[in-house]
């Protein structure tokens, strides 16, 4: 059996050097060619690719790549891993496709019904019209659909690795399905994240179509490599605002790239978790100028240095709070003169209840003051 993976991309990246992985750029048509094969070629949606994201070059696989055997998508930045946490080659595949129907994601633990984490950054009404062209379309899949909507769990990504046999059944289905809906779906005043709603949809559908198949899965990890270029781009604009000690201007930008890209958070875009730490800058700064006249950002503006203080903030109080403190976290928590009531406050906001924010504060306030 011979296997081949495309790795679709619109950002310029370093593939692999393994030639199982194949760069597909997706969204070709009309867009800047990265050198890669695009997906505007031969029996093509490109010019979809606002909409329906890795799905074109999905679409693309599909239509125009014929040789038998497994194929499978991943993305530039996104792998499945094999158990040491490596990139999987065509020798390790093969034993599994041979066992599995399917190779993807581990299947992703929500912190609320499908429905309702779909509904906070989409329009629940796309998912009603989905279900409804499920109706016509397969009703039998529709009690699959209602229960999973109404569960916790999903694949995503839209990352997986299966024979070519049944990677094109699921694209006849899939595609039936989501252009249907593209049809009855005005998308007029979504934003930008909105609009990519036939991706996000796929993600689910996925999962629908596995379970109500009864199809086998190996689950894998899936690797990140690098961050998104919109998350480096952000971290360069409030890396520039701190550097200016304008946090007022930090915030406004964090909050309208936030409007737009609301997965700017989530750990696969916010890889190192800085965009979070970011937001704590802001807050502290805007609280302690409020209440002392000046802030952190008077005396410290380097971007990689703020970083690195309160990720050494926050690992200390984390440690405070679980009874792990230790020399290091003591001597950094007194010596440190950067570090204000207002700053330790927030900091053990994000590690305990509300409830005892202000216990936790005065005894750590204690302790800075006894050591």
């Amino acid at each position: 059996m011979s296997v081949q993976i495309f790795t679709l991309t619109h950002k310029p990246f370093t593939p692999p050097p393994d030639p199982l992985y194949i760069p597909l750029q997706v969204g070709r048509s009309g867009a800047e060619n990265l050198g890669f094969p695009g997906d505007d070629t031969g029996d093509e949606i490109s010019r979809l690719n606002p909409y329906f994201c890795e799905l074109t070059g999905m679409y693309w696989i599909w239509k125009n790549y014929r040789t038998p055997g497994a194929v499978g998508v991943c993305h530039y930045r996104r792998y499945l891993l094999n158990e040491d946490g490596g990139l999987f080659t065509e020798k390790q595949l093969i034993p599994l496709l041979e066992k599995y129907d399917m190779i993807t994601t581990k299947l992703l633990t929500l912190p609320c019904s499908y429905e309702q984490g779909f509904g906070a950054d989409h329009h629940k009404r796309d998912l009603d019209t989905t279900r409804a062209v499920l109706v016509e379309k397969y009703p039998e899949y529709v009690k699959t659909f209602d229960r999973l909507a109404r569960g916790t769990h999903t694949y995503f990504g839209n990352i997986f690795i299966a024979s070519k046999r049944l990677y094109d059944s699921y694209c006849v289905w899939l595609f039936d399905l989501l252009f249907e809906v593209y049809a009855r779906t005005d998308l007029t005043g979504y934003t930008g994240y909105q609009k990519r709603l036939f991706g996000f949809l796929a993600e689910f559908l996925q999962t629908v179509w596995i379970r109500h198949n009864g199809l086998s899965v190996c689950e894998c990890m899936v690797g990140m490599v690098g961050e998104k270029y919109e998350t480096r781009q952000l971290k360069e604009q409030l890396a520039a605002f701190f550097a200016k000690r304008d946090y007022a201007a930090a915030e406004s930008c964090f909050w309208d790239c936030y409007r737009k890209r609301p997965d700017v958070l989530m750990e696969a875009s916010d890889v190192t978790g800085e965009l979070r730490l970011c937001m704590q800058i802001i807050s502290t700064s805007r609280f302690e100028d409020e209440a002392y006249g000046r802030c952190i950002l008077d005396s410290l503006r380097d971007y990689r240095s703020l970083i690195r203080h309160f990720h050494f903030l926050n690992t200390a109080v984390s440690h405070f709070i679980n009874g792990q403190t230790d020399k290091e976290d003591l001597a950094f928590l007194k010596q440190s003169p950067l570090i204000t009531p207002i700053a330790v406050s927030i900091s053990v906001r994000l590690f305990c209840p509300e409830c005892s924010v202000q216990e936790m504060c005065g005894r750590l306030d204690r302790l800075r003051k006894e050591h």
